[in-house]
């Protein structure tokens, strides 16, 4: 049962997959030379780069920008929020496609 409503988890989580289905997503990669933090789509990103906290959402125009020592947070279309603690990276945004590289 759901914690929330009462109402048994696989209903909730078919309410949850219905309202999801016509959001716009992107695909996200976020990894390091030695490991794979996140592949899938997801509805956001956040990161934080010189100037400060931003987000990352579908349709975001092209940029490539470093990211300093902070947290990225995933909004992934199937799971729960993913949250990544970085010491630095670079975010590269193209057409729907966000890659963050991370310990370079």
């Amino acid at each position: 049962m759901s914690a929330d409503t009462g109402e048994p988890k696989a209903i909730v989580n078919q309410a949850a997959r219905q309202a999801n289905a016509g959001k716009p997503r992107m695909k996200v990669k976020v990894y390091s030379p030695f490991r794979d933090y996140y592949d899938g789509e997801a509805f956001s990103v956040s990161a934080a780069n010189a100037t400060g906290p931003f987000d990352v959402l579908p349709r975001h125009h092209n940029f490539i920008s470093l990211l300093t020592a902070s947290e990225i947070i995933i909004q992934p279309v199937h799971e729960h929020m993913q949250r990544i603690i970085i010491s630095g990276g670079l975010m590269h945004v193209k057409a729907d496609q966000v890659i963050v590289f991370l310990d370079i």
